[in-house]
This record gives C-alpha cells, structure tokens and sequence, in this order.
C-alpha cells in the first residue's frame, strides 16, 4: 500500500520508511542495485554546535525567491534497502504534501501504482533506483525526476519529461579528496563500460585540474575487465572504481581487490560496504544532499523551467571514508 503524507500525516510516512529501512536486512554495493553487508565500518563523530542559527534570506539578483510551497509529489522507490529508502527519508522531510509508493510491496504492480499516480492530484513524480525509474518514466503523465541510476542512457530514461539527479558524487571533489589524503597520487586507472563518454570527459578535466594522469579503458564484460584491470595495475598510483554493474560482477570485485592489495594500489570505490572487502577508501553520495537537489529540481519544474534543466543535475557533497574507518564529509 502506499504511504500517505501530508501537513498532517508527515511523520506516520517518514516513520513507515523508517521502519523499511530497519526491517531491511542488507543495502546495496551500488545505486543499481547489488547486495551489501549490512555491518558497516566504525565511525568517528564530531561534535556538531546545535545551537539554533538567525534565519537568513537571500534573493539573487534580478530573481524572485522561491515560492514556499512545493507541489504535491509521489515518491516512488524501487524497495525500501536503504540506497533508495534514506533518500526517501530525507525528501519526505523537505516536503509537505507527497506519498510513498514501494515498488518492492509485491502486492502491487508498477502498472497499478502508477495509474493510481496519474488518477491523483500529483504534480512530479520522484522515482528513486532504477525499477521505480523505468516505470515512472515509461506510465507517468507527470514530470519525473529519477535519482540512484548510474547507466540511465541503457534505458532512455530521459525525453521531454523526464530529468535526473547525479549517481555519484561530483568528480573533482573526489579527486580533490583523494590527493588530499595520498598527495602522492599521479597515475589513475579507470575501467567503466561504454555510454559514458560524457562522464569519461569530465574526469579527465577534473584529473587535468589535479595534475593527475588518466588512464580509462572501456570494457564490455566483467571478465575483460578484470583483464585489463591486471593489464594496467602495475602502470598506476591508484584505481578508480566506477558502479558499472554491467562490466562489474562480486568475484570479479574481489579479485580486482585482492590483486591491488598484493601490488599495494589503493582502489576508491563508491560504497562503504566495499571498505570490508579490501578497497582503500570509499567516496560516496550523501542522501540529504541528493534530497536537497531533488528539492531545486522540483522547484525548477514547479516554476516552468522544466526544459531548461540539463538532463542530469550534478550533487555538490562527498562521504569519504578510510579503510581505517576515520570518516569526514566534504562540502
């Protein structure tokens, strides 16, 4: 069934997500979809000044504020693992009128679900992992903003209607990351599959910025990626793990880890769980960042500048993590 949310009925849906998220028994590797442990790495926690701050507002030139109310908005989840549940979590918290819609409720068929979204005053549609996106965009009348996909052009998710928010985080920030903890680093290995030839562009201005050589090799199969994966180990500083699950299965992870171990190469991977399996540090998406960024979306649409929005609205925060389970967030 759905769940409801509304100026009054708010918290019972932010609870009912908090519960999927507890009676989850495992996360994912990655946004689309592969099992993680459910154990994390320890973490180490600042104190946080709680102290209430004056409210400040601020108008940009030649720009009217933001209207304050936001539209009425169905969020759409592929199951309730946390990868898609704590994103829920947090976009539940910056709206006032949404329901929650959990594709992985086997009661109900995407088709059902989204006849229900179209028959309703909903204004957007949020659909968070890759099932809740291909519905969403394929039997919505609405406006769909999709999030928790890396391969989306494997599936035409975007047209006229449709836009989506970053999988990962913002790629120099990461290697701003990266070099600050190995300032070291000059030789990095990349292997992803193909259609990501926008992606592949950007990393290599971000590694231009950062004097770092970019070595990328398109791959097609998760066996030939573990053959030029220990074609190229011995050649780089440090390895750079896409969530590619096309090109990219569990043994082949660990094989992949388990040889960088034996070279002594530190591999970055885009999941905390991963820490555990012999990766070296992990950078990842922050969900009430990916929250916020739904939320300007939303409110781009809601102002009809749907068609101006670039295809894919870049994420502005980094979780990074150490092997040595000492974590910090940069912004």
């Amino acid at each position: 069934m759905p769940r409801n949310g509304s100026r009054i009925s708010k918290s019972i849906a932010y609870t009912a997500i908090l519960v999927g998220i507890l009676l989850s028994g495992c996360g994912t590797l990655y946004p689309d979809g592969v099992t993680q442990p459910v154990d994390e790495p320890a973490e180490i926690v600042a104190a946080i000044d709680t102290t209430p701050l004056d409210t400040i507002s601020v108008t940009p030139l030649s720009r009217q504020p933001w209207e304050f109310e936001l539209p009425s908005v169905a969020i759409v989840i592929t199951n309730s693992q946390p990868a898609y549940a704590d994103v829920a979590v947090e976009l539940a918290e910056r709206l006032e009128n949404y329901e929650v819609y959990d594709l992985g409720d086997d009661s109900q068929l995407p088709v059902s679900v989204l006849r229900r979204i179209n028959d309703s005053n909903t204004d957007i549609v949020v659909a968070i992992g890759l099932r809740a996106a291909q519905s969403s965009v394929a039997m919505a009348n609405k406006p769909v903003i999709f999030s928790q996909v890396f391969n989306h052009q494997d599936h035409d998710l975007l047209n006229e209607n449709s836009r989506g928010v970053a999988a990962i985080p913002p790629l120099d920030a990461q290697l701003a990351a990266w070099k600050k903890i190995d300032p070291t680093l000059v030789r990095v290995g990349v292997i992803i599959g193909e259609g990501h030839d926008e992606l592949i562009e950007q990393a290599r201005r971000a590694a231009e910025r950062h004097e770092i050589e970019l070595r990328v090799q398109i791959t097609h199969s998760d066996q030939e990626t573990l053959y030029f994966f220990r074609r190229m180990i011995r050649d780089i500083d440090g390895f750079w793990l896409f969530p590619d699950n096309r090109v990219l299965s569990g043994r082949v992870l660990q094989e992949m880890l388990d040889d960088a171990n034996r070279q002594q190469v530190p591999v970055t991977v885009p999941s905390e769980s991963m820490l555990k399996l012999g990766a070296s540090l992990s950078i990842t998406t922050v969900a009430e960042d990916i929250a916020r960024t739904i939320v300007k979306v939303i409110r781009e649409i809601k102002s009809g500048r749907l068609a101006g929005l670039p295809p894919i609205t870049q994420l502005s925060e980094i979780r990074v993590e150490t092997n040595s389970a000492i974590q910090v967030v940069e912004r």
